[in-house]
């Protein structure tokens, strides 16, 4: 399904109603709760029914050390974004560090797939233009679920946008079933890496809606303040060591 099918199913959505059930705890965060969960179980559905089956046949075959390779591929690939949203927030050291890694990595690392430049000292940063948004004031607004694309906010949801135009793939002069192949890889291997995750939090008693919103809104906020914040979720921990 496209993109645009995506945003088309969230003004549906959007116009069936917003309102909060009385039933779910309020959160000032989240005052579309009633239609978030909507949207979170939709996306539960498709992912349990295609994403997380495509993901275990994956980590099944792949050899770790292969898919830790496929994972620095892509992180290489994302670092031109970083260094983008490095400079738009005046970070140039920060910036500079990014092209480094970019010109290192697909280079001696051999396109990416070995991470040659975090032993030499080049420290991986993580930047997008929601990020890029928060940095100069603008609030992360309401949390907002995403069809396909999942946890978001008003803030976020349109950084993304930004965000995927200078994603390289989609701009680089590659066949369409390449650059298909690749959002393919990218997505069973995103997918494979959060299972990772699931097994450590999956015995969890707490709504997993609210595991996942509080995970994603607190994750962002320590992001948008580079760490400056504090936090008692344990999660924070467990995304760190990732």
């Amino acid at each position: 399904m496209t993109k645009y099918l995506a945003v088309l199913i969230l003004f549906a959505l959007l116009g069936s109603g917003c309102a909060t059930s009385p039933d779910y705890a309020p959160d000032e965060r989240d005052p579309w709760q009633g239609f978030n969960r909507k949207v979170y179980s939709f996306n539960d559905a498709l992912d349990r029914s295609f994403l997380v089956p495509a993901a275990a046949s994956y980590r099944a075959v792949t050899p770790d050390i292969a898919e830790q390779g496929v994972s620095n591929f892509f992180s290489n690939i994302g670092d031109l974004g970083v260094a983008f949203n490095n400079t738009l927030q005046f970070k140039f050291l920060d910036a500079a560090s990014d092209i480094g890694r970019i010109i290192v990595n697909s280079t001696i690392g051999l396109l990416g797939f070995m991470d040659v430049a975090s032993r030499m000292g080049l420290e991986k940063h993580d930047e997008d233009f929601g990020q890029t948004l928060g940095y100069w004031g603008m609030d992360s607004g309401p949390y907002l679920m995403l069809p396909f694309f999942g946890p978001s906010t008003v803030r976020d949801g349109p950084g993304r946008v930004v965000d995927t135009l200078i994603y390289p793939p989609n701009w680089a002069d590659i066949k369409t079933s390449e650059r298909n192949g690749l959002f393919a890889l990218n997505l069973i291997n995103t997918r494979a890496e959060l299972m990772q995750l699931e097994e450590k939090t999956g015995d969890l008693s707490r709504d997993r809606y609210v595991f996942i919103r509080d995970a994603y809104l607190d994750r962002r906020e320590f992001l948008v303040n580079d760490g400056e914040i504090s936090t008692d979720d344990d999660l924070y921990e467990e995304l760190e060591d990732e």
